[in-house]
């Protein structure tokens, strides 16, 4: 069974910082380029960022670079992203996908509110 369980979101003042995970299952996790992706109450969802296979390439939108850094661990097929400096336009569900959408997790709340 294919799975992709996202972690580490919560409620964070605006200004902080969290680290979402992304653990990969019943696949081979090393094979896809990854990416998160959000999606905010009342709008569509959003592209944040893409990491290649090997890590050697990653890409950002642009609300979020500089703040957010993508990395991933294929020894322990996990997916991260990192958030620095988060503002209320962060408040979103981040998803975990492979960037051909063939599979995604089912998300971690993350919300920017002082």
């Amino acid at each position: 069974e294919v799975q992709l369980v996202e972690s580490g979101g919560g409620l964070v003042q605006p200004g902080g910082s969290l680290r979402l995970s992304c653990v990969a299952s019943g696949f081979t996790f090393s094979f896809y380029v990854m990416k998160w992706v959000r999606q905010a109450p009342g709008k569509d969802v959003e592209w944040v960022s893409t990491i290649n296979r090997g890590s050697s390439t990653t890409d950002y939108a642009d609300s979020v670079k500089g703040r957010f850094t993508i990395a991933r661990d294929n020894a322990k097929n996990t997916l991260y992203l990192q958030m620095n400096s988060l503002m209320a336009e962060d408040t979103a569900i981040y998803f975990c996908a492979t960037a051909d959408g063939k599979y995604r997790g089912q998300g971690t709340q993350v919300t920017v509110s002082s």
